[in-house]
């Protein structure tokens, strides 16, 4: 059983930053590869950054050059770095953990709300 805890959203004004971040249970945390997704209210769940176990990073091209994946293995803590943000990035933020043997979990996600 994994529990993932996210943290760090908010209100924030357009062009201004946040930094979320999602604390993991298990020894094992530098195996899994993690995901950020997101929820509009309305719209699907949309992926946002992964990064792999290795490091490898994607991001959707929606948040390309302004958000950043990242992780610390040595905290079980992945990061996402929101720069830039705009009305359209309100949402629920979940991260979620994909295990080796294919089990993934999800957090119960963090509000950002983008808005002047």
């Amino acid at each position: 059983q994994v529990q993932l805890v996210e943290s760090g959203g908010g209100l924030v004004q357009p062009g201004g930053s946040l930094r979320l971040s999602c604390a993991a249970s298990g020894s094992i945390f530098s195996t899994y590869a993690m995901t950020w997704y997101r929820q509009a209210p309305g719209k699907q769940r949309e992926l946002v950054a992964h990064i792999t176990s290795g490091g490898s990073t994607n991001h959707a091209d929606s948040v390309q050059g302004r958000f950043t994946i990242s992780r610390d293995n040595a905290k079980n803590t992945m990061y996402l770095q929101m720069n830039s943000l705009k009305p359209e990035d309100t949402a629920v933020y979940y991260c979620n953990a994909e295990l080796a043997n294919g089990t993934d979990y999800w957090g119960k996600g963090t509000l950002v709300t983008v808005s002047s």
